[in-house]
């Protein structure tokens, strides 16, 4: 796939054919995205990939903590604690927009939540990609970390793959490390819904939109 393309087009599905994704495509995704630069070359990403009865298991611990209601405990906080515009008002239209695209109305409450638990079950992908990082390291290691997140993500897109990033998973991070064997050192940094998109689910016909070009690009000297 064209570069260009793969930037352009992207988005994060969430609806996944049952189709098998081989141990070999996975391993040429994580080997294409590994070449994402990094400060003094630390190269900071670790990445667990997950599918079958060991995928089951870790859905199942999640959704065990998410059904009794047990309050998130993250390694670190995604989201600020009070929102504020103009974030505010993107991250209101961007749930709308999603619940809509699911014919979910804003009072449907048990909808909306039957709806989020399936970010617990890598929205029924044969593959669940992990992403830890080195709790001792800085926020430069952290900005590293996301240049890599979206060499993964274009990356499987060159592989006929599709994704969905997802920092829900990183909401029960005790949770991971205990049914991965994985040591408190690590940090959990998000979740990755991997494989073949069924474009034929509505979900994945809902896009978000992007700020003008003023908004974003301060141009100097032209």
């Amino acid at each position: 796939m064209e570069v260009l393309s793969a930037i352009l087009y992207r988005q994060s599905v969430r609806a996944f054919l049952d189709k098998p994704v081989g141990q070999a495509q996975v391993q040429k995704v994580i080997n294409t995205a590994k070449w994402a630069p990094s400060g003094v070359n630390t190269q900071p990403w670790r990445v667990v990939a997950i599918t079958g009865a060991d995928k089951q298991a870790l859905c199942g611990a999640l959704l065990k903590q998410f059904d009794a209601k047990a309050p998130p405990n993250p390694d670190y906080h995604y989201y600020p604690k009070e929102w504020f515009d103009p974030y505010k008002s993107r991250r209101k239209a961007c749930g709308l927009a999603l619940y809509s695209a699911l014919g979910i109305q804003l009072e449907e409450q048990e909808k909306r939540r039957l709806a989020w638990r399936k970010n617990y079950t890598f929205f029924g992908a044969p593959v669940g990609l992990l992403f830890l990082i080195d709790r001792r390291l800085e926020k430069g290691s952290w900005l590293d970390m996301g240049l890599f997140l979206q060499n993964v993500m274009l990356a499987a897109r060159g592989y006929g793959l599709e994704t969905c990033p997802q920092a829900s998973m990183a909401e029960y991070p005790d949770v991971i490390r205990g049914s991965l064997n994985i040591d408190h050192e690590w940090a959990v940094v998000c979740g990755m819904a991997l494989g073949y998109a069924d474009w034929d689910q509505p979900i994945n016909g809902y896009r978000t939109t992007r700020e003008p070009e003023p908004l974003m690009l301060d141009l100097k000297g032209w």
